[in-house]
């Protein structure tokens, strides 16, 4: 699409954009649901010009030299489109959070207080290449009646554009506005400014989903408010009272199942009084997956084949089949070490010792914190949210995957019988 002027270009999408918000305030959820229903339908039917749009792109950044990792958040295949589809069905199968009351309470002058939810308003999501964060987003902002902005990377553009192509046409044939998902069309880094700068008010959230580059520009630069996570350096701490088995199928999955996302374990850490006994076990496992293994010094005294860890090692997030590995003295010293390293993401602890389990709970302040199980569990729909749009590791508003009731705020509302102030 060529665009003379990206300033009137993003003027017109952020205006647009407030007046729908304006009408998806009010849109029954039977319309709402309608509409992401009718979504999956035109995903589905499109999927095979979808998916050759998406080799196409996915050549091209072969060709550019992207790594691995960059190439699988990118890729589409068939069963990524259906779980696309059925996302898009989950999400849909929610329950309407607009409206919805909160808490209840009266004053001894007779006054009644309501507090509702409502819609944030116009949310912005830059993303960078991964296309079904497009109908991801897309999905949970508008079903919480919202009306959003989507930039996503131009590794991919086409791919997120046909997709979006499907889903905007669903609100078309389903009465709902347009405008309430809009896709920027161009990759003029101009767009992102635009965003930016919140279009002189009339966007209300940011959230940006990608690189550490991208989110720190977000962070620091937006004017509007800003949901997001920088860094996912998760951990996975084996605790002396682990199951064997379960601490290695754990720490398999939680490294290897997927190495590019943000739910990847990036450190193992392990008590010492089992180190011994485990270890072996668990680096035959991560050695089969072709998993290459940084370990600290009292690791590398045990198992000389370990490359040694240096200490940026420790709040790296590799995205890639790579893991740092640490000894540490019990559950405390775990606690201690994700406290100095953690990006606030997810970690989990594996022990049959329900009171060790419950110290770890309790210390750890990641917006996530697992007993016994996979970080890789870190997603929207594993939650039972249908999907997310995105993981928030601040402290304000949203922690983890923000879903649906996520993306709402809420008002006060006072009912009174002639009251007035005295």
């Amino acid at each position: 699409m060529k665009i003379d002027k990206v300033e009137d270009y993003m003027e017109t999408l952020a205006q647009s954009a407030r007046e729908a918000a304006r009408a998806m305030a009010t849109i029954p959820s039977d319309k709402k649901n309608e509409a992401l229903l009718k979504a999956a339908e035109n995903i589905l039917a499109n999927a095979g010009d979808i998916l050759r749009v998406n080799k196409f792109e996915c050549d091209a950044a072969i060709k550019r030299g992207q790594d691995a990792a960059f190439i699988d958040r990118m890729s589409l295949s068939q069963d990524r489109i259906a779980g696309i589809a059925q996302a898009l069905r989950e999400i849909a199968s929610l329950d309407d959070p607009v409206g919805k009351s909160i808490r209840t309470w009266s004053r001894p002058n007779g006054l009644e207080f309501e507090r509702v939810r409502t819609p944030i308003g116009v949310i912005a999501i830059i993303y960078e290449s991964r296309p079904n964060v497009t109908v991801d987003a897309a999905a949970i902002a508008v079903k919480a009646g919202n009306a959003v902005i989507l930039r996503g990377g131009s590794e991919c553009i086409e791919t997120s554009k046909a997709l979006f192509d499907c889903f905007q046409n669903a609100l078309r044939e389903c009465g709902l506005p347009e405008a309430a998902a809009q896709f920027v069309e161009t990759t003029d880094r101009a767009a992102v400014g635009a965003i930016l700068s919140g279009m002189n008010g009339r966007i209300d959230l940011v959230i940006p989903r990608g690189g550490k580059s991208l989110v720190g520009r977000v962070q620091s630069e937006a004017r509007a408010p800003v949901l997001s996570h920088l860094d996912g350096i998760c951990h996975v701490y084996v605790d002396g009272e682990a199951d064997h088995e379960k601490a290695v199928a754990i720490t398999l999955n939680a490294k290897m199942r997927r190495t590019g996302v943000c739910g990847a374990a990036e450190t193992l850490l392990i008590d010492k009084a089992c180190i011994a006994e485990i270890w072996p076990a668990i680096a035959e496992v991560l050695r089969d997956a072709d998993c290459e293994l940084r370990g600290d010094a009292a690791l590398v005294a045990i198992d000389p084949s370990v490359s040694p860890a240096t200490e940026i090692d420790w709040s790296t997030e590799y995205l890639a089949p790579i893991l740092s590995v640490a000894v540490v003295d019990g559950v405390e010293g775990a606690i201690a070490h994700i406290a100095k390293y953690s990006s606030g993401h997810t970690e989990a602890i594996i022990t049959e010792n329900e009171v060790t389990a419950a110290r770890f709970l309790s210390a750890v302040d990641s917006a996530i914190v697992m007993h016994n199980a996979s970080t890789q569990f870190a997603d929207g729909g594993e939650f039972g949210f249908g999907g997310e749009i995105g993981i928030a590791t601040g402290r304000l508003h949203a922690r983890g995957p923000a879903g649906v009731e996520e993306l709402t705020t809420y008002k006060n509302l006072v009912r009174g019988t002639a009251h007035v102030r005295p």
